[in-house]
């Protein structure tokens, strides 16, 4: 019936994050989110890294020696200062001019990269080489950078690229400058590039063609109240992806969102919802819902659905709903089968809508949900136009709902359903006074033209519809004065079906009127069957609630009127017509 999050195009596993979106603040709501898939292309890369290590001694003392001997030393005079064999001086001064600290000079003479090394108390290393992959996200306008190779799980997935305008075009990893390629290792998280410490990324090659590669998102589209704006969202989990997200509200500004494709939402389904929305705004229903809203409590997308079928499955006697449409989104199968759960156990359920556009197939189904006796449990009409669903139980709780639009590029996207609940009786008694005047309203309606065409079933629904408004007898006059004896038994049986539910107030049904109209009755009517079983069980079930009330019902006149209409035999005795069972009495409410 309240659809909320569960009529928006919202995907399963999205629904919890949907939540916590509009739980943390509520001028916020997720009009859809779904999930996609998208390419990215990965490309092994070989990065030349040059490090440092810690000086030997031996290293130490050259570089030194390089830096404050003036003049400075040639490899045989330090080798004599140090008492040291002049070969290992020369095989060590070797390594560190390859290693470019100092230069192919006599004598020693230490370069700039070599004072800033020594410096740092340390000495570079011959470049080795290390196999990364360069990973080009045309979406988020990015180039990272990962040490292992990322996944290609399959997705089964609709793919971003064929509702947004995509750009597929890989970066060309060799053009960047090698300045650039070292900011994105950075950024990217790996340790191969660090300056602080002369860890320091020389090159980058590529070593094998791109491979295109899919990862999933998420895209939310959210409408702020609050700012009145549109947005849309693109997540990694619950992570927001910055770049993504700015990329898709530049689109949107442009007017270059397929809002319609994106979010699953057909044209019809859009315009059927504003059509409810605005165009049957009622002004009256409006100033009254006005009034309940500053008691009302706004339930949120996730409670609506488990608070709403709590309180209805809770009924004990009578539903009245009203929906702008009479649709198949609204009556589903779980609705449809929570209705006959309903209605087995004896509860009157009316439905009053404004427009009917897939009736055929939803009054059928309505039309199949029965009470055990076998009477229609659900009676359904046009009760005039308007946009808000509303549905009263027991007249104790009043929800009512409808839905919001927001308008995007010239087009409109539902806003999702706003539910409330009402309790404070005295409000729940002021909506249930206008719904059931709309009823009301149709009975009388439907009887003057079933009278006039003196269509049976007409008047059946008519009567159903007073008895499920507990104006049993309304009901009653309207046969009285128009002598239609015909669908008395249909009376009967509305009356019986309450009586057996143990659902009717106390003193609610005049029985000596409707007794009294026997006397106007011949035993060879046409319906004369139905009637004898009709107050047969009527009779049994006062009596089950209070004999003393059943019998005293059975004064001279009814039961001559009785046995000539052979309701009862000549050889009842009115004691053991009225427990044929010797079911042992119950106590009548409100009597002591």
């Amino acid at each position: 019936m309240f659809l909320a999050a569960a009529a928006k195009p919202i995907d399963d596993k999205l629904i919890n994050l949907a939540e916590e979106i509009t739980a943390q603040n509520p001028d916020l709501s997720v009009l859809a989110a779904r999930e996609f898939r998208y390419s990215l292309h990965q490309t092994p890369v070989e990065l030349s890294i040059k490090e440092p290590r810690e000086f030997n001694v031996l290293e130490e003392f050259i570089i030194r020696a390089g830096i404050e001997f003036t003049p400075p030393p040639t490899e045989d005079e330090l080798a004599s200062i140090l008492g040291l064999d002049s070969i290992f001086v020369r095989s060590t001064t070797a390594n560190l001019q390859a290693l470019q600290t100092l230069s192919a000079t006599s004598p020693i003479t230490v370069t700039d990269e070599g004072r800033d090394f020594y410096a740092k108390g340390s000495v570079p290393q011959l470049p080795y080489p290390i196999q990364i992959y360069a990973v080009s996200d045309a979406l988020d306008g990015k180039l990272t950078f990962h040490a292992e190779a990322l996944n290609d799980a399959p997705l089964n997935l609709p793919d971003l690229a064929d509702f947004i305008k995509i750009a597929r075009k890989i970066n060309d990893i060799s053009a960047l400058s090698i300045e650039k390629l070292q900011k994105c290792i950075q950024l990217s998280g790996l340790d191969f590039h660090v300056p602080e410490i002369g860890k320091i990324v020389t090159s980058c090659k590529v070593i094998a063609p791109a491979q295109i590669i899919w990862k999933n998102i998420s895209l939310f589209v959210i409408s702020d109240a609050g700012e009145n704006k549109l947005s849309i969202q693109i997540r990694n989990g619950k992570e927001i992806l910055a770049s993504a997200s700015k990329r898709m509200e530049v689109l949107q500004g442009k007017g270059k969102i397929p809002w319609q494709a994106l979010c699953k939402l057909s044209h019809e389904s859009i315009e059927l919802e504003r059509e409810a929305t605005l165009k049957y705004k009622n002004a009256e229903i409006e100033s009254r819902l006005a009034k309940l809203s500053q008691e009302a409590l706004k339930l949120g997308d996730a409670e609506v659905i488990p608070v709403f079928e709590e309180v209805l499955k809770s009924a004990k006697r009578q539903i009245i709903i009203y929906c702008p449409s009479l649709s198949k989104a609204v009556f589903n199968k779980e609705f449809l089968k929570l209705l006959q759960k309903l209605a087995n156990s004896g509860v009157w359920i009316l439905i009053g809508y404004g427009i009917s556009p897939e009736a055929a197939d939803v009054e059928k189904k309505l039309r199949a949900i029965k009470t055990p006796h076998d009477l229609p449990s659900v009676q359904f009409f046009c009760m005039g136009k308007s946009h808000v669903k509303e549905v009263i139980i027991d007249q104790k709780n009043n929800f009512y709902g409808f839905f919001d639009s927001v308008t995007c590029g010239g087009e409109y996207l539902p806003n999702g359903e706003s539910v409330y609940q009402v309790t404070i009786p005295q409000q729940v008694a002021e909506a249930y006074q206008f719904l059931a005047h709309g009823c009301q309203n149709h009975a009388q309606k439907q009887y003057s033209i079933a009278l006039e065409k003196r269509d049976f079933q007409l008047a059946a629904e008519a009567l159903c519809v007073w008895g499920a408004l507990n104006m049993q007898n309304i009901a009653l006059q309207k046969i009285a004065e128009s002598n239609w004896w015909e669908i008395l038994p249909v009376w009967l049986n509305i009356v019986f079906h309450d009586l057996n539910s143990h659902k009717i107030l106390d003193d609610a049904i005049n029985f000596t009127d409707a007794l009294s109209l026997l006397s106007q009755l011949s035993g060879e009517s046409a319906f004369i069957d139905e009637l004898q079983q009709g107050w047969r069980k009527v009779i049994q079930a006062i009596a089950f609630v209070q004999p003393e009330f059943a019998l005293s019902l059975l004064n001279e006149q009814v039961w001559a009127d009785f046995l000539r209409l052979n309701i009862a035999q000549e050889h009842d005795s009115r004691d053991k017509f009225i427990l044929p069972q010797s079911l042992p009495p119950r106590k009548r409410k409100g009597k002591s």
